[in-house]
């Protein structure tokens, strides 16, 4: 340090003050030989006087050296190493991403729960997109993971290879054929069984196992039957056999009845019909009435519809006439009687 008669000092490079006794901005570590530039990579023009850190870095950069990138920005691969803001979105993910060497493209730190992919922007498995939102499988239980990973279509939410004896959308109804248990289980209906004793059985097809016939009170049928329910482990096949039998036997059944029900109303109607075609023709038929006098006997006829009817027939003697006029005559070997 030289100064002058004055008493103003010429002081070092990066030194400053009336006696340079201190660094000057962007410089730090004062000492004899001067101080030190701040080492900012040109992010901040100011650094700690005593620790050289720097302050206020800018271009989205942080460090003692700003050398670093703040949160949710990465360092471009290029010889710029500019911050740059990742690609990574703060719902699918923490925003945060790095940029591994060699890479031309940042890989997000950790997705949420429902995303992954390189940028967090797809949707895992088990999980569907919903107004792009992954939102999870609504399958309840119903689909292994393992065997479909995907559990659900990944556009539309829709389970695929529902298990448990389940169909629908979601794999909320139960198969043909099924009914739910008190815990909410698709189980087969249960099947009544005749047996050659007269008694019934009835087979649970809910969960079939082999095992001894445990007998109970069936209180659905009569109150003092003993109905002997079997829970019978065999094929699945089998049970379906027995109830597509009992499913014949019924429809045999409807379809005997509404055969006999038909045929009565057929006969019904036949013999009102015949009762009606009786009473039409009874009502049309052609009568006489026979009015005897002193000396003859007359003979009218009242059907409008056969004005000369023929009379002929009613008398069988030979001797008997019809006149033109429509009247009878009645002949004998002695008298002859004109109607």
């Amino acid at each position: 340090m030289l100064c002058s008669s004055s008493g103003k000092c010429q002081c070092k490079a990066g030194v400053t003050g009336s006696t340079c006794d201190r660094c000057q901005d962007g410089y730090y570590d004062f000492s004899k030989s001067g101080c030190l530039p701040c080492q900012c990579n040109n992010r901040s023009a100011t650094c700690d006087a005593l620790t050289g850190a720097c302050l206020n870095c800018q271009e989205n950069s942080k460090g003692d050296h700003c050398e670093e990138c703040r949160e949710g920005f990465y360092q471009s691969p290029d010889a710029t190493k500019e911050c740059l803001r990742c690609p990574c979105s703060a719902v699918t993910s923490t925003g945060s991403c790095i940029i591994k060497l060699g890479d031309l493209e940042p890989t997000c730190v950790q997705c949420k729960d429902g995303y992954t992919g390189r940028n967090c922007n797809t949707c895992e498995n088990g999980y569907y997109n919903s107004d792009s939102i992954c939102t999870k499988c609504q399958c309840h239980g119903h689909v292994d993971p393992i065997k479909t990973p995907k559990v659900c279509k990944p556009e539309s939410g829709e389970c695929i290879s529902c298990l448990h004896n389940t169909t629908g959308f979601w794999c909320e109804n139960c198969l043909e054929g099924y009914v739910r248990d008190l815990e909410g289980n698709c189980v087969k209906k249960e099947v009544i069984v005749p047996t050659p004793e007269g008694s019934t059985i009835l087979v649970s097809n809910a969960s079939l196992t082999t095992s001894v016939p445990t007998p109970v009170i069936n209180s659905t049928f009569t109150p003092t039957t003993l109905q002997t329910i079997f829970s019978v482990s065999s094929a699945e096949n089998s049970t379906s056999a027995l109830a597509d039998v009992s499913w014949t036997q019924f429809n045999i059944i409807i379809l005997t009845v509404i055969i006999i029900v038909v045929v009565l109303l057929m006969g019904f109607v036949g013999a009102v019909y015949m009762y009606r075609e009786y009473q039409n023709r009874k009502l049309n038929a052609p009568f006489w009435t026979i009015e005897l006098k002193e000396d003859n006997i007359s003979f009218s006829s009242y059907h409008d519809s056969i004005p000369n009817a023929d009379v002929s027939g009613l008398l069988e003697d030979d001797g008997n006439e019809v006149a033109p006029n429509g009247q009878l005559t009645l002949t004998t070997p002695i008298h002859n009687y004109k109607a």
